[in-house]
């Protein structure tokens, strides 16, 4: 089992700027296999930003430019930085590990969410 655990997330206003972090603990994981969701109030998750089985990472057509997904394999931990941002952007942000076709989003893993607000 792979534990995520978010934090990062806040209130902006919009055209600021947040950093998400994601740290990964338990069994081991592959970091080609990480991605960032988000889920609107009574929406679907939906992918932001995921690389899986590559080193290429795909993006949402809407954060392309404004968001950049890095990792630091030293320290098992997920970058999100999110800039420009837009009150659009106001969902709960989850991290996901692990490809898995079969389960929600394709990501056997899942953090707890952390709050991102633009106003």
């Amino acid at each position: 089992h792979v534990q995520l655990v978010e934090s990062g997330g806040g209130s902006v206003q919009a055209g600021g700027s947040l950093m998400l972090s994601c740290v990964a603990s338990g069994d081991a994981y592959s970091r080609y296999c990480m991605g960032w969701f988000r889920q609107y109030p009574g929406g679907e998750r939906e992918a932001v930003a995921s690389i899986k089985g590559d080193d290429e990472i795909t993006y949402a057509d809407d954060v392309k430019g404004r968001f950049l997904f890095s990792q630091d394999n030293a320290h098992n931990t997920l970058y999100l930085q999110m800039d420009s941002l837009k009150p659009d952007d106001t969902a709960v942000y989850y991290c996901a590990a692990e490809c898995a076709p079969d389960e929600l989003g394709g990501f056997r893993y899942w953090g707890q969410g952390t709050q991102v607000t633009v106003s």
